[in-house]
């Protein structure tokens, strides 16, 4: 869609602007139009684009132009879909027709047989593995069908990189309403109502918050947007900022007017290379539009945006430490109080909100606040984005309402586990959080409940286990994360967390002592208690929550020297058996010459040369050699 970029002097000029996308977006939101025009949408994400989607989206209007189809249809990019397991994604408005893992050379069947035709491609629909059926629409599939998607709600509809498709979905008309017929307390007062929290990890009520930094008095204010998502397998905040921009730039704007803010600040890992291009084209087109900068819609209200980068810490998502980053200065943590509502960037009140949190801000004013806090529990409203992976049927992004429940998660969206392998345990929070097992399946998810069973929401991390993976190695590789990322200020994170990955270390290569349990405990205790910032304060849990549900795992480990899952490779070794065909593909792939053998006959592994990398493993192509328990 293209529409002509006038400058907006009033909110009238905008909802012209809406007026002019809605014939469009009418297409992907009535599934029932029966228009003869196609509208072909290709996820955008990271993800989809590693494996060809722009390729797939050139393509589709190559073709649709080399056989003058253009006037039937045309395709466009647009964000993650969140089945990242199945990408890339296509789907074809208005029929609602879901493609999965379409590749470039699937065009041309697409447009003959679905564009042109008007019949499915059935061997690009979904299948759904509990009934070898094809399902045909996204609102069919399990992975769907309990989502509410608020925070990702633009996500797979709206092309990211055209403003006129956001407005045309309502875009910037909360932030038009607020500055024009509404007082800061009473944008406080609203997000107060909705009873969002913050989506960072800490669950702090958002309309709180804002109102603490609107009562306090100074010159200057800021609003910070935390982009460093950082937390291993989580890319909730980074979808969005690839899939919807625009959402994030007007609610900061909509909390700027509240606190009394003329400036915020992007806090933005620079590993997210498409998220940044996606935020500065938005913030560019919006500044084109009179959406931001000075005398927004000429209401007298001044915001605008600048983009800090991280690079790559992950106590930056501490949000003392972040302001600290920004300011110049070593990323590390500051006591609070004063707490940053009173005195943050520079020395002045500042807010600071997830990415998560503020893609719920506009759409609370839209629907109003009652809306919203229909939604959820009745200390947790509304929704919240998980990065589901690990042993999962169903990877990806998934918006689910607080209060369902992790079996409904793990095993109606997620498919279940993957290989019909057996579940051992969820890890939720990511460094930060514990493990849940099979007897807290049926957790409502929520901040109280998870915390009580010892694990915690976090940024919305959600790693899924199976009998395969060793509890202890699993403790060790959150040890081994948040000893590399502290920022070594306090003794109790730097000295502590180092000593625990040593024990655990020692453990998992079979030289454990049974005084090593007590001493694991005590240490995590003590680090829990002493450390200065969350980071330390909780990057024992993963340690905690193991031993409470799996202690016979470390005792294996410990008294019999055996790793029950068979992962940890220092209580194992290589060998080859009598069905070895002499090919030499494992003495070729060995690094350390290790193996001998002669052409058709049973070769052997020399085990004091041996690193047990595994190589000669995936070489061999009938599988003699095996891993087994040293005895």
């Amino acid at each position: 869609m293209s529409v002509r970029c006038d400058m907006l002097n009033n909110i009238e000029d905008l909802k012209k602007i809406q007026a002019k996308g809605q014939s469009l977006l009418f297409l992907r939101k009535n599934q029932s139009a029966g228009s003869a025009r196609k509208e072909i949408l290709v996820c955008g994400g990271t993800g989809c684009q590693s494996a060809m989607s722009r390729e797939i989206v050139a393509t589709f209007n190559e073709e649709l132009r080399k056989q003058n189809l253009a006037g039937m249809a045309s395709c466009h990019i647009t964000g993650c879909f969140g089945f990242c397991e199945k990408g890339p994604i296509v789907k074809v408005y208005p029929d609602d027709v879901f493609y999965t893992e379409v590749k470039v050379s699937d065009v041309d069947e697409i447009i003959a047989k679905h564009i042109i035709g008007g019949e499915k491609v059935e061997r690009l629909l979904f299948e759904d593995p509990k009934t070898n059926t094809r399902v045909e629409t996204q609102h069919d599939m399990d992975f769907y069908r309990k989502q509410n998607r608020i925070a990702l709600r633009n996500c797979g509809l709206i092309d990211p990189e055209k403003i006129e498709e956001y407005i045309a979905n309502d875009g910037y008309l909360a932030l038009a309403n607020i500055i024009t017929t509404m007082k800061p307390i009473d944008v406080v007062n609203v997000m107060k109502e909705s009873g969002l929290r913050g989506r960072g990890g800490g669950g702090f009520p958002t309309g709180s918050k804002w109102g603490m930094a609107l009562r306090s008095v100074s010159d200057k204010k800021y609003m910070i947007c935390n982009a460093d998502e950082g937390d291993p397998g989580a890319f909730m905040d980074r979808s969005i900022l690839e899939g919807d921009p625009h959402s994030v730039i007007e609610a900061m704007a909509i909390g700027g007017y509240a606190i009394g803010a003329r400036h915020g600040v992007v806090y933005i890992r620079a590993e997210y290379p498409l998220a940044i291009r996606r935020l500065r084209t938005a913030m560019e087109q919006a500044k084109k539009y009179n959406l931001l900068g000075k005398n927004i819609l000429n209401s007298g209200f001044d915001f605008d945006l600048e983009i800090k980068y991280g690079a790559g810490a992950f106590v930056c998502g501490e949000e003392t430490a972040l302001i600290q980053s920004i300011e110049g200065s070593r990323g590390e943590p500051v006591s609070k109080p004063p707490y940053p509502s009173e005195s943050g960037l520079f020395g002045k009140p500042t807010c600071v909100n997830n990415v998560e949190t503020l893609a719920n801000v506009p759409v609370i004013f839209q629907k109003g606040p009652q809306w919203y806090a229909s939604i959820g529990t009745e200390h947790s409203k509304g929704t919240k984005v998980f990065a589901l992976a690990g042993k999962i049927n169903n990877v990806g992004l998934v918006e689910v309402p607080m209060g369902i429940t992790l079996r409904e998660i793990i095993y109606e969206i997620g498919g279940g586990i993957k290989g019909g392998h057996a579940f051992k345990a969820v890890q939720t929070g990511g460094p930060s959080g514990g493990c849940i097992t099979e007897q807290d399946l049926d957790t409502p998810i929520d901040y109280e409940s998870l915390s009580r069973i010892g694990s915690m929401m976090g940024s919305g991390g959600m790693i899924v286990m199976d009998e395969q993976n060793c509890m202890v190695d699993i403790a060790k590789f959150y040890l081994d994360f948040t000893v590399e990322e502290s920022c070594g200020k306090c003794t109790a994170c730097r000295v502590g967390n180092k000593r625990l990955l040593e024990i655990i270390t020692r453990i998992t290569q079979g030289k454990g002592e049974p005084e090593d349990l007590d001493k694991l405990k005590t240490l995590s205790e003590t680090i829990k208690d002493t450390s200065l910032c969350g980071l330390g304060q909780t990057a024992p849990n993963p340690v905690l929550s193991t031993m409470k549900f799996f202690e016979e795992e470390y005792k294996a480990h410990i008294l019999d020297k055996r790793c029950p899952s068979g992962v940890c490779k220092d209580l194992l070794s290589y060998v080859i058996s009598d069905a070895c065909i002499g090919c030499t593909k494992c003495a070729r792939a060995c690094p350390v010459d290790a193996i001998s053998g002669k052409v058709r006959e049973k070769h052997v592994i020399d085990q004091e040369k041996c690193i047990k990398c595994g190589s000669c493993y995936t070489a061999c192509p009938v599988k003699p050699v095996k891993a087994v328990q040293i005895v």
